[in-house]
């Protein structure tokens, strides 16, 4: 008993151990991809990343998708990603990239000029790396790729419109819109309402990435996506993503839930590392976490869906909905874990989640890593010692 009490009490205290390296995030990097190319025209499409990753990347050190991969890892689930196109290369995805439609330019929807969509394909189902690298937080879930951007990453609302029917009519279970619009339009309307009959969750950014917002982009301001904002690794809005004044605005953006969106590490094209800002990253990333939930619990509704991800998010400490932070930050671990109610459309309850803030450098993995590992030697020692005195008392060896 006091070794099983003790070694709870490690892991209340830090969690699971971490990787053994954690990148530290770099704002700025040079292989930073972007939700647009705003000089296309001059320098063309985005050039292949051919950087190596320094370690694993915070974002998947915060959301821990290996502790859940046992219950599933998005097997079975199509995740639509409709953005500039995804570019499978590298292998990334292997044989899990269905290609939909192109409904802007020349080719298909496997030529990506952005490296936008691509990106986002890869925080939702990338393969796993052997060198502690970046993984998807589903990594044996498909994508399916539409493309809904010209070569610059510019899209209008009746592409996105069409984009969106094409994942509904296509399989997916979930869908990322990786681009948003600015003003609401009756065709992105309706494609939003089909996509709730067919059983969609779509997810989107709260805002574009970059830039500051003060009012609703769609299709995130309609009611049923889910929408999201992106932060940091200090835990606060990271730099350009959106806020809104809550979920029951209509005239203020509107902010559901809030995943990893600052100095995000990822697949870029050909497969190199890269790295990305805005609430489009924090969005894919909901969106990887919905497959691993779909994966453990295929028959969960859309609606039940995004109550699992809101009701185990973490809580900001503020009333409900907060207006930046919507009903919290995504908690991988305690969603997929999570016991449904007892019954009546109750909530899901868990445990309180653990709060186990991103690491700022390395060594601070190292340390809790190595104080988990002493908690740990401490609760068997003690575990020991209680076997030896109940041994010594039925032999008459110890005072009683």
């Amino acid at each position: 008993m006091s070794s099983a009490l003790a070694l709870s009490a490690a892991v209340a205290l830090l969690g699971p151990p971490a990787p053994a390296r954690a990148e530290t995030p770099a704002p700025g990097d040079q292989a930073a991809v972007t939700q647009t190319l705003p000089d296309f025209r001059q320098s063309g499409c985005r050039k292949p990343s051919a950087r190596a990753a320094q370690g694993t990347p915070w974002a998947q050190v915060y959301l821990r998708p290996e502790a859940v991969w046992p219950f599933g890892r998005g097997a079975g689930v199509t995740v639509a990603v409709i953005a500039s196109g995804v570019d499978n290369g590298s292998g990334m995805l292997a044989d899990r990239l269905r290609l939909g439609p192109r409904l802007h330019g020349q080719g298909d929807a496997g030529r990506d000029c952005v490296g936008h969509g691509t990106f986002l394909a890869g925080l939702i189902a990338g393969r796993r790396t052997p060198d502690g690298g970046p993984s998807g937080l589903a990594p044996e879930a498909r994508v399916l790729a539409v493309a809904v951007t010209d070569d610059a990453g510019s899209t209008t609302p009746e592409l996105l419109a069409q984009g969106i029917r094409a994942a509904a009519d296509g399989g997916a279970r979930v869908a990322v819109v990786g681009v948003p619009v600015a003003a609401p339009n009756p065709a992105l309307a309706e494609a939003v309402a089909y996509a709730a009959t067919k059983g969609l969750l779509l997810v989107a950014p709260a805002g574009p990435d970059g830039q500051s917002t003060n009012g609703a982009v769609y299709p995130a301001g309609y009611p049923g996506v889910l929408a999201v904002t992106g932060v940091g690794a200090d835990g606060a809005v990271a730099s350009g993503a959106a806020t809104g004044p809550g979920v029951t605005a209509t005239r203020g953006g509107r902010v559901d839930l809030a995943a990893p969106g600052g100095a995000v590490g990822g697949f870029g094209l050909g497969g190199g590392y890269a790295t990305g800002s805005g609430p489009s990253y924090a969005a894919a990333l909901v969106a990887g976490a919905a497959a691993l939930l779909l994966s453990r619990t295929p028959d969960l509704t859309v609606d039940q869906l995004v109550q699992r991800l809101e009701s185990t998010a973490y809580q900001p400490g503020s009333a409900l909905p907060d207006p930046a932070l919507g009903w919290g930050t995504l908690d991988v671990v305690a969603a997929v874990t999570a016991l449904p109610g007892g019954g009546g459309g109750q909530s899901p309850v868990s445990a309180d989640p653990v709060t186990v803030p991103p690491p700022a450098d390395p060594t601070s993995v190292e340390r809790a890593s190595a104080l988990a590992a002493a908690a740990l030697g401490a609760a068997v020692l003690v575990g020991l010692g209680a076997v030896a005195v109940g041994l010594g008392r039925r032999r008459g060896r110890c005072p009683g």
